[in-house]
């Protein structure tokens, strides 16, 4: 009894791939019967398809079963599926057989393409420390967090995300460990996702974000290994998605930002020196441009009679007013930032010099800019990047601030900032207060803050993220 015509079901599946042209079949006969070989082969390794299928069904001396077909293949992934499976499969990277004996169809896994060896990520260099970057391949990221985690707990779920591109999206996390109510708030809302393809982690970011409309940061983000694997190890969830080497993690806090992978890797004294000059950075990308504009427009007699006299003698004949010029200011490094980042290294750097040196020299001669405008718009865009995860959302605070100062003065910038820190005070990131854990204030987690202790005091988890396992030292 013939169980699959061959032909036909290769000639049907051959139409359901529009005829592609990595579309790719091979038929055996042997002793009267039939085998069919179904597969993409610009994702399979045919290395391996010639010495694990080929051969050993070439070689095969014994009567031809079902089993036997089964147990001659020499790969670690073999399995039986059902029909309704067989695109999906091919699609993963799997060789098909059919066989005219049998109506069961076997699936191996022998998915291969080009993938880039994990190096150190350009987003987080560090001085000491691991230099490992996630990349590309889900399943190398996943190999990089079972290096470092050798613990059966370490659970790994994956989803399908996208009705075309059908991206495998993993949720990571430690059972026991991270709460089960996030979890299960993570893939509800995964499954909830419905969009045609999902090509980089940000693709999903918007639908996990409770306030996908807020200017600030919900959702964690890195690409480093030993970073994910310290917030699994406090009880987060990771997000890990197919084709991104940019890894989310849920619960997320502001602090999180001012904290950077060296830090656990040198004195924990320096430590909380270099996180008070971040946060100090913030304040001054923020608020600098927008605060220098309140001073010259509204509050100049505040300002000391030296430094008043040298602003009055740089901005004297400028064609533009105060807050024109601020603005000015600010979009030109704005434009150029822009155009260095995305044009080649060698013209980025040209342009960059150019751009600061000879367009910012040549407008302060000319009198259309003065040089206190430049110095205070250049710290406020240098010390944007002491905290380089925020800098979107940093750009756009500033830009508010220089309206604010200019239309309202030091009332309008403190009013600002009061409103900025009560809107964060109220939000929250999956249960997890957002300014936690200095709003509200929990004593144990503050080891970890803007002023760290030496890693032997941490011995609870952060209790912000509510895990199931309190203590880990």
């Amino acid at each position: 009894m013939s169980y699959f015509n061959i032909q036909e079901e290769i000639q049907k599946l051959k139409k359901q791939f529009n005829n592609s042209v990595d579309f790719a079949f091979r038929v055996y006969k042997k002793d009267g019967k039939k085998i069919g070989l179904i597969f993409l082969k610009s994702i399979i390794d045919q290395n391996l398809l010639s010495s694990a299928i080929y051969f050993p069904l070439q070689t095969y001396s014994m009567p031809l079963t079902f089993e036997s077909v089964k147990n001659i293949i020499k790969c670690a992934d073999v399995k039986i599926i059902e029909k309704d499976n067989l695109i999906q499969d091919i699609l993963d990277g799997k060789i098909i057989i059919l066989t005219d004996f049998s109506d069961q169809i076997l699936s191996v896994d022998l998915l291969k393409f080009p993938t880039r060896a994990p190096t150190e990520p350009p987003t987080s260099p560090v001085i000491q420390g691991p230099r490992e970057g996630f990349v590309e391949d889900l399943q190398t990221n996943i190999t990089l967090l079972r290096r470092r985690i050798k613990s059966e707990n370490l659970s790994l779920e994956v989803l399908r995300v996208g009705s075309q591109t059908k991206t495998k999206v993993c949720i990571a996390y430690i059972n026991g460990i991270a709460n089960k109510k996030i979890i299960n708030n993570i893939k509800s809302k995964l499954k909830k996702i419905t969009i045609d393809g999902v090509l980089d982690s940000y693709y999903i970011l918007s639908f996990l974000e409770d306030r996908p409309n807020s200017l600030f940061k919900q959702i964690g983000n890195t690409e480093k290994p030993d970073v994910i694997c310290s917030k699994l190890l406090e009880g987060r969830v990771a997000i890990i998605v197919d084709n991104s080497p940019i890894v989310l993690t849920i619960p997320y806090v502001v602090i999180e930002d001012l904290q950077n992978s060296n830090d656990y890797y040198t004195n924990h004294h320096y430590s909380s020196f270099v996180r008070t000059i971040r946060l100090l950075g913030i304040l001054i990308a923020v608020v600098a441009p927008g605060f220098y504009l309140a001073l010259q427009l509204f509050h100049y007699s505040i300002l000391p009679l030296n430094f008043l006299i040298t602003i009055a003698d740089t901005t004297q004949g400028l064609p533009f007013t105060p807050f024109l010029e601020i603005l000015f200011i600010f979009l030109l490094f704005q434009i150029l930032y822009e155009v260095s980042l995305r044009l080649p290294s060698y013209l980025g750097l040209a342009t960059s010099v150019v751009g600061a040196l000879i367009l910012g020299d040549t407008g302060v001669k000319a009198g259309l800019i003065s040089p206190p405008g430049v110095i205070i718009v250049a710290l406020a865009k240098i010390a944007l990047y002491t905290i380089p995860e925020q800098a979107s959302q940093i750009s756009i605070l500033q830009i508010i601030f220089i309206i604010i100062g200019g239309s309202l003065g030091l009332a309008g910038i403190v009013s600002g900032l009061v409103y900025i820190i009560n809107y964060l005070n109220i939000i929250d990131s999956y249960g997890t207060p957002y300014l936690a854990p200095y709003s509200p204030r929990i004593s144990s987690d503050l080891k970890d803050g803007i002023i760290t202790e030496p890693i032997t005091k941490m011995k609870s988890r952060p209790k912000s993220f509510n895990p199931r396992k309190k203590e880990r030292l």
